[in-house]
């Protein structure tokens, strides 16, 4: 169970959409105003700022990422069947991009309430999709390599 690799990079990914929901994905600073603007997973945080009340359901982002970090936590324990975590990592897949789109969304959202010339940032927690797709990647490899030699060893009998 969690001695084969793909059961560590499935936890790496959970981790990794777990710390997504508590860094921030984005941030925007006008220093002439001291208006801040900082993207999270659940919401905007606005300091000296007053925002719309029409900034959009930005909770998805966290909504995503949580359901991302479930379904791999659950992967982890489908280890008899191969066919099903194969199954279970493709959903992810569509999660974690669901995931990055949803950011990346909300990212140009905040770039239209804060003033235009200047350019928001990335922060840590918009890379760690990212890594969790890789992450996804890496385990549904491991997970067919797996497969393929289950079904190599029943050809020999």
């Amino acid at each position: 169970m969690i001695q084969r690799i793909q059961s560590v990079f499935l936890l790496l990914l959970a981790l990794a959409m777990l710390s997504a929901l508590i860094l921030p994905l984005w941030y925007k600073i006008d220093a002439l105003t001291n208006q801040e603007l900082t993207l999270t997973a659940f919401g905007f945080q606005a300091k000296g700022l007053q925002l719309p009340g029409t900034t959009g359901p930005v909770w998805i982002i966290g909504a995503l990422a949580l359901t991302s970090a479930a379904v791999a936590v659950y992967e982890i324990f489908q280890f008899r069947s191969r066919m099903k975590q194969l199954l279970l990592g493709s959903v992810n897949l569509l999660l974690i991009t669901a995931t990055l789109g949803a950011a990346f969304y909300f990212s140009s959202k905040g770039e239209q309430l804060l003033n235009m010339k200047l350019e928001g940032k990335a922060q840590a927690g918009f890379y760690l999709p990212t890594l969790a797709l890789l992450l996804n990647l890496l385990a549904n490899r491991f997970i067919r390599r797996d497969e393929q030699l289950v079904r190599s060893a029943d050809r020999l009998r």
